[in-house]
């Protein structure tokens, strides 16, 4: 097993393939949009789509390191407002995300682990995501914008009456969102995925 993520992830075609996934998820990072149903601080974006084609193209463990670099970019240019917590929060959804999502595919290579395998990782990111936001996102939040959660809160209210504590919030906000962004990743990847891989295997 050792040997095969070296061959195909620590080879020189590995390595350049990561780095170019990896300028291109974070530039993917800066067109973020909001939604309707979450507050304005949460904001969509396709970040992941070049991180599961190379989880899926070359290795889940490629998955991962591609989405490492893209936080460490976003941190080092973009500077954080939360001390790196918020990053490092968004580094492990993404992860829950990324990684069981290619490893069920790589188990065997078609379109129906393929498919498996992203509904595995929406569903995964979705719980990790409401746990991380609800104990650590949050909180990190408050103490970084030098506001009670409360008020967080309050501006989940503003955007649906329905959001009066931290379950509501996660549940009517947060999952949503990370279903969707789940959802439209996972769509996108399988309309274009087999047009990219020929590209990164050198076959076209």
């Amino acid at each position: 097993m050792v040997e095969n993520i070296k061959k195909q992830v620590f080879s020189v075609r590995g390595l350049v393939e990561i780095g170019m996934l990896s300028a291109l998820a974070f530039v993917l990072m800066l067109f973020s949009f909001p939604l309707p149903f979450a507050p304005s601080f949460y904001k969509l974006d396709l970040s992941e789509l070049p991180v599961i084609i190379g989880a899926f193209a070359i290795h889940p463990f490629a998955g991962v390191m591609i989405e490492l670099i893209k936080m460490l970019l976003n941190l080092l240019i973009d500077g954080s407002a939360t001390a790196g917590v918020g990053e490092m929060a968004n580094f492990f959804i993404g992860c829950c995300f990324v990684f069981p999502a290619s490893a069920v595919y790589h188990f065997k290579k078609n379109k129906k682990n393929a498919v498996l395998g992203l509904c595995v990782g929406t569903i995964l990111m979705t719980v990790v995501g409401c746990f991380l936001n609800a104990y650590v996102l949050l909180p990190a939040y408050s103490v970084a914008f030098h506001m009670e959660i409360e008020k967080l809160i309050a501006m989940g209210s503003a955007v649906n009456s329905s959001i009066d504590s931290l379950f509501t919030f996660v549940l009517l906000a947060v999952a949503p969102f990370n279903l969707l962004k789940g959802a439209l990743v996972s769509i996108i990847t399988i309309l274009i995925y087999k047009r990219i891989s020929i590209i990164l295997k050198g076959k076209a």
